[in-house]
């Protein structure tokens, strides 16, 4: 037998956070290609907004929903191959997505490409997700989800800008879809960078009582419970609850952004200009964003710091609202909510990834965005209901006012379960 060598263990190497922006722009793309681009095109051939908002609500679905779907991410193969699958998957998504004419016609196949393409990006975003909670130093939390989310917001700009851009100048109408395909299948590469962490499996051949190795079905089971275990975990602690109310209310969902192309005639805006605001300059403001959310979550609490985020979404719909219809006032506050989702995005972002901490981390991160999809969802389609019966203003009030009241029913359960905690560790006699 040769004798055993004990070797110091490397320190660990943590991945730069401009890994994850790359490899999160598929996701945003994908939404910025149907939240502006598609959103538009429906708009200027007659589509009824409230039958647009409904589409925008089911490319919501499967990320509202993935949950369901994440343990495969965190029990089955690993998250790179789960990543490069997901990844081919997305850019045929979008390229097919863009052969379909954006009108009352294509609808049915609208419909169907936006659920079945947000799935592929739902599945890439769990793989990605997964490796940022194994790959990000506890004290840079902020900072990795602000340049995550950066890349999602910065994708969108691509998706929404130059997609709309390229469909207002070509006379082929499959190329914007096509053109974002190519740059997601690019962005895809960084993916040599990121180190793959230990499978979610039971580390032992047989168990403490000298039982035989337990077989494929026990495996899978055992590790099924510890997937389970970890989410209770999660959900029994204060931060985790907290984090998961946070994520449910309507704080910082954006979700007035996807209405700003159809205020496009009544605010005097062009194509270019709902282009230049809802994609290129808005995606490189809410990037800019991310950065200073993500630098203020590393130094204050990043709960406040979401709740915080929020009134001032709700804030600038408010004065949007207030504001003259002109194309200036277009640019500024359009610009000026894009910049602010990018505060929310790094928030919630920071939020999750300090509440989930590793193990399933697929599962608990999918849980987390899942319930942050759900508020976007039905945001989306309140604020839509309200533009179509009543205008914009009505549109931008619903959005406000839901935000607002977000806020105040989180703060108030933080400050009852604050209050409680400390009642029951008197009650225990604990210093």
């Amino acid at each position: 037998m040769h004798p055993t060598t004990v070797t110091a263990a490397a320190p660990r190497q943590y991945t730069h956070p401009l890994v994850f922006l790359l490899l999160v722009i598929p996701f945003g793309a994908a939404s910025g290609f149907l939240s502006v681009t598609i959103v538009y095109l429906l708009g200027r051939s007659g589509v009824d907004p409230v039958t647009i908002a409904v589409l925008t609500g089911l490319s919501f679905l499967p990320h509202t929903f993935k949950f369901l779907y994440a343990p495969l991410i965190d029990l089955t193969l690993t998250r790179k191959r789960w990543f490069v699958m997901a990844s081919i998957t997305s850019a045929l998504g979008l390229a097919l997505l863009g052969m379909v004419p954006a009108t009352e016609a294509g609808l049915p196949w609208l419909r169907i490409l936006v659920v079945v393409g947000n799935i592929a990006t739902a599945t890439l975003s769990m793989a990605v997700e997964s490796l940022m909670a194994y790959n990000t130093a506890p004290s840079e939390l902020g900072r990795t989800a602000g340049w995550f989310q950066a890349g999602n917001l910065g994708g969108g700009g691509l998706g929404g800008g130059l997609a709309l851009v390229i469909a207002e100048n070509t006379t082929l109408p499959w190329l914007p879809g096509v053109v974002l395909a190519v740059i997601c299948l690019l962005s895809g590469i960084a993916i040599r960078y990121t180190t793959e962490p230990e499978p979610h499996l039971p580390p032992i051949a047989e168990d403490q009582r000298g039982e035989p190795a337990p077989n494929v079905l026990q495996s899978v089971w055992r590790s099924i419970k510890r997937v389970l275990l970890d989410l209770w975990l999660v959900a029994r602690s204060r931060m985790g609850y907290l984090g998961l109310l946070i994520c449910f209310l309507p704080i910082g969902s954006g979700a007035a952004g996807s209405l700003f192309p159809l205020f496009a005639t009544e605010w005097g805006a062009s194509a270019n200009d709902v282009a230049a605001t809802s994609g290129a300059l808005s995606g490189l403001l809410s990037a800019w964003g991310c950065m200073v959310g993500g630098h203020f979550c590393d130094r204050m609490d990043r709960k406040k710091a979401y709740a915080l985020f929020g009134i001032l979404m709700s804030t600038c719909a408010l004065l949007m609202a207030w504001a003259p219809h002109t194309l200036t006032m277009y640019y500024v506050f359009v610009l000026g909510y894009g910049f602010i989702s990018g505060l929310c995005f790094a928030a919630f972002t920071a939020v999750t990834l300090e509440a989930i901490g590793t193990g399933a981390a697929a599962t608990k991160y999918s849980i987390f965005a899942s319930l942050s999809n759900t508020p976007i969802a039905y945001m989306g389609i309140l604020n839509g209901y309200f533009y179509g019966k009543a205008g914009s203003n009505a549109g931008l009030y619903s959005d406000a006012a839901m935000g607002v009241a977000g806020v105040g029913v989180f703060l108030l359960v933080a400050v009852v379960s604050r209050k409680l905690q400390e009642r029951y560790v008197l009650r225990r006699g604990v210093v």
